[in-house]
C-alpha cells in the first residue's frame, strides 16, 4: 500500500475513536441522572456501564459463532470497511431507541438502548484495531492505535460537557437540576443521525478493502499464545479500571465535594481529557530524527490538550479556576513518560505503578489532593490500551483477527468491575471503593513484568 494512501486511511479511521469517546464518556453524565430519576443505589447505577461494555463481549461471541458457522473469518468475508459501516448502523439504531425509552420512563429499555450502541461499537473495535495495525509496519501499530486513541480522548473530553449542556442547559454549579429523562431525547437523536452520516461517509471514503491475506484460523487456536492470554486479562482489568474511575467519580464529587448532579461535567471531562493529555505526549515521542523537537512537543502537547479541556469548559460556562492546579499532575505524568524512554513494556510498568500510587492517595487522602489524585488515574491509563493491545497481538500471524476479537471481548471488564466498585461503595463509602482501580493498576504492573518474560522467550522483545 502506498504511504500516502495508508496515511489517508489512518486519518479516516481516527474518526471512529472520536465517536467511541463521545459516547462512552457520556455515560458518566447519565449515571447520576438515572440514579436520581429512578432512585437507584450506586451498584444499580453502574448497570449502565454493565450493559454498554457487556455488548462488546456479546459482539465478540457473535463474531466467533458466525465465523464458525460460515467456515471462515466473517471480517474477511465482508471486508473491514463494511464491518465498520455495519457497526455504525447498529449503533445508530441503539441511539434511536432512547426516544421510546425516555418516553415510557423505562430504565430497562434505556439499558437496552445502550446495549445496542455498544454492540455496534464492538464490531467497529474488532475491525478497526487490526486494520490500524495493518496500515503500516506491525511493530509500529501501537503508534497508530495511540493516534486513534488521542482522537477518542478528544471525544471523551467534549462528550460529557456537550451532554450536560443538552440535558441541563449549562455545566455551571448554579444550573437547574429539574431536567428529566425527556432531556436525553434530542442529544441521542442527533448522535444517531451522526452515526448514520458516518456510515455514509465510510461507504464512499477511499479506504482500501483490506483483508488478512494469511490463512485464517477459526476457533480458539489463538489462545495457545501466552501473550494473548495475558493481554486478555490485562484488557479486562484496564478497561474496568478506567471505566470504574470515570463512572464513580460523579458520586465521589456529589458526596465528598458536595456538587450537584449538573456540576460534575467539568471534572468528568478533565478525567477523560487526561487520557488525551497522555496520548498526545506519547504521540510526540514518536517524532523521528529530531530529539529536540520530540522533547519539546512531548512537554508542550499535554498542556495544549489541558488548555483545550479548560477552554471547552470555559466556553460552556464552567468555572475553570478549580481545575488549574491539576497542571502539577500533568508534570508527574511527563516524568513517568520520560522514565519510560519510549520502550512500551517499561512505559506500561511505570504508568501502572504511578496509577496505583495515585489511587492510594485518592483512597486515603483528603480534599483537593485526593480528588486530583483520582482524576490523575486518567493520565496513567492514557497510554495503556495501545501498548496492551499491540503486545497481545504480537507474533500471532494468521491468528491476528481472532486474537483481536478475543481482546475486544475482554472489554467486558468495563461492565463488571464498575459494578464491583459500586457494591463496595454501597457497603462502605465511595472514597474507599477506589481500592478497586488501585488493585487494577497493580495487576497491570504485574502484566508488564510477565509479558516481557513471555516475549523474550519467543524472541519478540529485547532485554
Amino acid at each position: 500500500m502506498k504511504s500516502a494512501s495508508a496515511r489517508s486511511a489512518v486519518y479516516t479511521l481516527v474518526c471512529l475513536w472520536f465517536f467511541w469517546g463521545v459516547t462512552s464518556a457520556s455515560n458518566g453524565i447519565l449515571i447520576p441522572l438515572f440514579k436520581k430519576e429512578f432512585g437507584l443505589s450506586q451498584q444499580q447505577s453502574q448497570y449502565i456501564d454493565l450493559v454498554f461494555y457487556a455488548a462488546y463481549f456479546v459482539g465478540s461471541i457473535l463474531y466467533f459463532l458466525i465465523s464458525k458457522s460460515i467456515g471462515g473469518d466473517i471480517l474477511n468475508r465482508i471486508g473491514y470497511k463494511n464491518g465498520i459501516i455495519y457497526g455504525f448502523l447498529i449503533s445508530a439504531l441503539g441511539t434511536l431507541l432512547f426516544l421510546p425509552a425516555a418516553q415510557f420512563h423505562s430504565y430497562a429499555l434505556l439499558l437496552g438502548a445502550l446495549f445496542v450502541v455498544g454492540l455496534g461499537f464492538s464490531i467497529q473495535q474488532t475491525t478497526a484495531q487490526p486494520y490500524m495495525i495493518a496500515l503500516g509496519d506491525p511493530s509500529t501499530g501501537e503508534q497508530r492505535i495511540n493516534l486513534g486513541g488521542s482522537a477518542g480522548n478528544l471525544g471523551t473530553t467534549i462528550g460529557p460537557v456537550l451532554l450536560s449542556v443538552f440535558i441541563f442547559g449549562s455545566v455551571k454549579t448554579a444550573a437547574p437540576i429539574s431536567a428529566g429523562l425527556d432531556a436525553v431525547k434530542v442529544p441521542y437523536l442527533i448522535l444517531g443521525l451522526l452515526f448514520l452520516g458516518m456510515a455514509a461517509f465510510f461507504r464512499w471514503a477511499n479506504l482500501p478493502q483490506f483483508t488478512n491475506e494469511e490463512k485464517l484460523e477459526i476457533g480458539t487456536g489463538a489462545l495457545k499464545f501466552p501473550q494473548l492470554r495475558l493481554g486478555m486479562a490485562a484488557i479486562f482489568v484496564y478497561v474496568g479500571t478506567e471505566v470504574s474511575i470515570g463512572s464513580n467519580l460523579g458520586e465521589y464529587l456529589r458526596v465528598r465535594e458536595n456538587l450537584g448532579t449538573e456540576a460534575i461535567a467539568p471534572y468528568i471531562s478533565l478525567f477523560w481529557g487526561s487520557s488525551m493529555m497522555g496520548r498526545w505526549a506519547m504521540a510526540a515521542k514518536n517524532v523521528q530524527n529530531n530529539p529536540v523537537a520530540k522533547n519539546i512537543l512531548t512537554v508542550l502537547l499535554p498542556f495544549v490538550s489541558f488548555g483545550l479541556v479548560l477552554g471547552i469548559n470555559f466556553l460552556y460556562g464552567s468555572p475553570i479556576q478549580p481545575l488549574l492546579a491539576y497542571a502539577v499532575c500533568i508534570l508527574g505524568m511527563l516524568l513517568a513518560l520520560f522514565l519510560g524512554r519510549g520502550l512500551p513494556i517499561r512505559t506500561l510498568l511505570i504508568f501502572a505503578l504511578c496509577g496505583a500510587v495515585s489511587m492510594a492517595v485518592g483512597v486515603w487522602g483528603s480534599g483537593r489532593l485526593a480528588l486530583y489524585a483520582l482524576i490523575a488515574g486518567g493520565l496513567f491509563c492514557s497510554v495503556l490500551w495501545p501498548i496492551i493491545f499491540s503486545l497481545g497481538l504480537l507474533g500471532l500471524g494468521s491468528y491476528t483477527n481472532q486474537g483481536s476479537a478475543w481482546l475486544v471481548m475482554m472489554i467486558l471488564g468495563g461492565a463488571l468491575i464498575p459494578v464491583l466498585q459500586g457494591r463496595i461503595s454501597d457497603q462502605s463509602n465511595i472514597q474507599f471503593s477506589f481500592i478497586v482501580p488501585l488493585l487494577g493498576f497493580l495487576f497491570l504492573a504485574f502484566f508488564a513484568w510477565q509479558v516481557k518474560k513471555v516475549l523474550l522467550g519467543q524472541g519478540l522483545a529485547q532485554k
